[in-house]
């Protein structure tokens, strides 16, 4: 049986990754291209042609194309998670944030793009295993649910397996939005996972 790889908060917990300049912009080119063109037809070559680089400047970063790809969304992820509250102290300020994380990943340009045209996507590179992207989010979650145990405004639990179930009800509603669009209105799917997430956070 695998080992279970416990989340734990520390003094690091909430830290996001930084890229350097050079990575940044050559992230920023590859979300630009994703969003516009979607994945299927993403290359190296495209994007060392628009970022106006060698090829091999990229494969001294990444390997191949799933990696950049990862990257960006990584990227994008990240850059989702700092327009949140930073000092999330309360269960019901930590359902508002989760409502509002997951209306900014849906507007999002880049994870918008592949939510309407290619949600085979996220079973490549979301569902198939965790990934760094999220594991970002999973380290703000564990720590905002931590944050509110100790206030007693949160349900008693592990926060490292609480934030690893919270983030499966909320990625499942947000993958499935579109599916279900013709039976939930939007405003009803809102209303009804915040029931979920208050039911699932709250004393």
């Amino acid at each position: 049986m695998e080992d279970r790889q416990a989340l734990t908060v520390s003094s690091s917990a909430s830290a996001l990754p930084v890229w350097d300049e050079v990575d940044a912009r050559l992230l920023d080119v590859a979300s630009d291209l994703i969003a516009s063109r979607g994945t299927g037809g993403f290359t190296i070559a495209e994007l060392a042609r628009d970022a106006r680089v060698s090829r091999p400047t990229i494969y001294r970063r990444w390997p191949g194309t799933d990696e950049v790809v990862r990257a960006a969304l990584l990227r994008q992820t990240v850059s989702i998670i700092a327009r949140m509250a930073p000092d999330v102290r309360t269960g019901h300020e930590l359902v508002a944030e989760v409502m509002r994380f997951s209306e900014l990943f849906r507007d999002d340009r880049v994870f918008g793009r592949l939510l309407d045209r290619e949600p085979e996507v996220f079973t490549q590179y979301s569902l198939e295993r965790i990934g760094s992207s999220q594991r970002a989010m999973l380290r703000w979650l564990e720590v905002a649910i931590a944050r509110g145990q100790a206030g007693g405004t949160v349900r008693e639990g592990a926060a490292g397996d609480m934030s690893v179930m919270l983030l499966l009800i909320v990625q499942s509603a947000v993958l499935s939005r579109q599916a279900v669009s013709s039976l939930i209105g939007a405003s009803e799917w809102h209303r009804e996972l915040t029931r979920a997430v208050e039911g699932y956070l709250l004393p």
